[in-house]
């Protein structure tokens, strides 16, 4: 098992970065060559949480090359992912994926999915990849080693007002909860320049490390959503908060908060006035 002295937790951040890379490529070649046949069968797709919360025989066959790849690499090492589960060590090295994000858009081919690999050392993450392959695209990062797409350095956005500050976000799939987001964005669009729901909350996420939107909020999230893409927005220069940080501060113990620097103190503030904690 590759470790090193010097790195966090003993493991050396950049070596989990490449084998991350390695895996996420792999998966998210799988991803696009099964994309077409995600739909031509009605009877690989089932439902989880509710009917509108789909998985399909992709999002299984991925996982699978997935836990056998990084088993391959480390042997015995906890893997954490949204199909087969897993449960996440307070101490130690992980590994947290999500085989697609966004399974819906790639059910219908909308062009907005991804895989995503995090490694996390004591529940924090360390190094990630989140793949595209759709779009072509690679994000990736490691603690302390800057965020990158396709290579290419990456920074958030400079916004410093409010009502000129675009809003990326997702809704659940419970309806109650959904009527409460609505209710929520209604009351704060009229304070910022616009909203966008793509469909995936790696990739909204990597959307905020890359300056394409200046935040991004939403509740609800799982560890694998977030794992791989808050490192990269944060390692971009955003202000990261994920659930279970223990700070009362209004938001809602679920919630993840993520934006450029500029604007994160008033966007906060105004979702707070808009009613998010009771969302």
């Amino acid at each position: 098992m590759p470790t090193t002295s010097g790195a966090v937790g003993g493991f050396d951040h950049r070596t989990l970065r490449a084998h991350a890379v390695r895996v996420a490529s792999e998966a998210a070649q799988l991803v696009a060559d099964s994309r077409e046949a995600a739909t031509s069968d009605v009877s690989t797709i089932s439902t989880k949480s509710s009917e509108t919360d789909v998985v399909t025989a992709g999002d299984r066959a991925v996982e699978r090359l997935i836990r056998e790849r990084l088993d391959e690499m480390w042997p015995g090492v906890p893997v954490i992912g949204e199909e087969e589960g897993g449960q996440a060590p307070e101490r130690g090295l992980c590994w947290v994926v999500d085989p697609i994000d966004g399974t819906v858009n790639y059910l219908y081919g909308y062009p907005c999915y991804a895989v995503s690999v995090a490694a996390q050392v004591d529940g924090v993450s360390v190094a990630g990849a989140v793949a595209d392959p759709a779009g072509d695209r690679m994000w990736t990062a490691s603690k302390g080693d800057g965020a990158r797409l396709n290579g290419r350095p990456l920074r958030v956005s400079g916004a410093t007002r409010l009502e000129l500050t675009l809003v990326a976000t997702g809704f659940a799939y419970a309806a109650a909860r959904r009527a409460r987001q609505a209710a929520l964005w209604a009351a704060l669009l009229p304070r910022v320049r616009d909203l966008r729901r793509p469909g995936a909350s790696s990739l909204d996420l990597c959307s905020v490390a890359a300056g394409w939107v200046d935040a991004y909020v939403e509740h609800g999230l799982h560890r694998w959503d977030w794992a791989a893409g808050a490192l990269i927005a944060e390692e971009a220069g955003a202000v990261v908060r994920l659930p279970g940080n223990g700070d009362d501060d209004g938001l809602g113990s679920d919630a993840v908060f993520v934006a450029a620097p500029g604007i994160a103190d008033a966007l906060r503030a105004a979702l707070i006035d808009c009613g998010v904690g009771d969302v």
